[in-house]
């Protein structure tokens, strides 16, 4: 069976290259590479170019009209970028994923999996939200996948489209046979700052944000292995039908599903599991938070088990291993 991914190229679309590869699916890539890396695809059917050219998507599926459904990953992440540069974020995640999407329904190639975001909640009084929880962006990156999951759910509801949104908590570690993971040179997110500090590119880990009302002060956040998320998609992709018919979140042909661990990490706890599994003491420096920094929140996955059959099976610590060890593969694989 064929599948395409759109951002197959980057960090959490290449590891579900991986995972799909490896259960027997095939994998056709498609990106930019804006962001991701040719070398992850190497090994893929890949296609270089955008999602929103029609006569490209028009090849693709000519060539693979055995496509039974896309994985969409493919969008610019980086929260305080998207604060600054707001309309370079509406346009790559929200105006061009709109004529992806019709693009698919004209070609009738109508199943869609749509890489969501936890980002989108509104702040929690327990920090445990589920899919029927309040929404509310803090950020531009944020808004993107609000808008996004509402066209999706108003496209499912008035054409022949159907859609499972995975709503992503916060994503750690690398592929653990270590062929693919992160791949910013200037990373932003929690461990890549560390492995970096730990390896001595950068002289302190800025702590942003210690005031939060959380038990130590520092944001929650719950961490998932890339792996387990990638897992995730393989049995979103064997259910999807079962899924669809069984469950619409209130909405013809669309469903929402959280992917999580169900466990709140605050950072101060994720720096010292960290420093243990390094065996390093890393020099901290706490600050004020960045642009679109929230207290932040952990899933209840509840429904991903009941409809997927899907749990995570991978550790914080196992995450923070596979990081380190793709912290010292990764100029063998992109020359940095």
């Amino acid at each position: 069976m064929k599948v395409l991914i759109t951002g197959g190229a980057g960090y959490i679309g290449s590891t579900i290259a991986s995972a799909m590869k490896d259960t027997g699916y095939t994998p056709v890539i498609l990106d930019s590479l804006v962001t991701g890396k040719k070398e992850f695809v190497k090994d893929h059917i890949f296609y270089h170019g955008d999602i929103c050219n029609r006569k490209l998507l028009e090849k693709i599926f000519a060539d693979h009209n055995d496509i039974s459904c896309t994985i969409h990953c493919a969008a610019l992440i980086v929260v305080p970028e998207s604060v600054i540069h707001p309309y370079k974020y509406y346009t790559e995640n929200v105006c061009k994923s709109l004529e992806f999407f019709k693009s698919l329904i004209d070609l009738k190639y109508p199943r869609i999996i749509f890489s969501s975001s936890a980002a989108i909640y509104a702040p929690s009084p327990t920090f445990q939200v589920n899919e029927d929880s309040p929404l509310a962006a803090q950020c531009p990156y944020a808004m993107t996948k609000i808008i996004m999951e509402s066209v999706l759910k108003d496209f499912c509801n008035a054409y022949p489209l159907q859609c499972i949104s995975l709503r992503y908590f916060n994503p750690i570690g690398a592929d653990p046979r270590l062929r693919t993971g992160p791949h910013d040179k200037n990373p932003t997110h929690l461990l890549g700052l560390l492995v970096e500090t730990a390896a001595g590119r950068r002289e302190v880990f800025q702590l942003t944000g210690v005031n939060w009302p959380t038990r130590d002060g520092s944001g929650i956040r719950d961490y998932i292995h890339v792996w387990d998320l990638a897992t995730a998609h393989i049995a979103a992709l064997k259910k999807f039908d079962e899924v669809i018919a069984h469950d619409n979140s209130g909405a013809r042909n669309y469903t929402i599903i959280n992917l999580g661990t169900e466990k709140g990490v605050t950072v101060k706890e994720f720096i010292r599991a960290f420093e243990k599994t390094a065996g390093k003491k890393i020099n901290i420096v706490e600050t004020s938070p960045r642009p679109g920094d929230v207290a932040g929140g952990y899933a209840s996955c509840e429904k991903a088990l009941k409809l997927l059959g899907w749990k995570v099976t991978r550790s914080i610590e196992e995450g923070i291993t596979d990081a380190l060890a793709w912290d010292k593969k990764r100029p063998e694989v992109l020359g940095y």
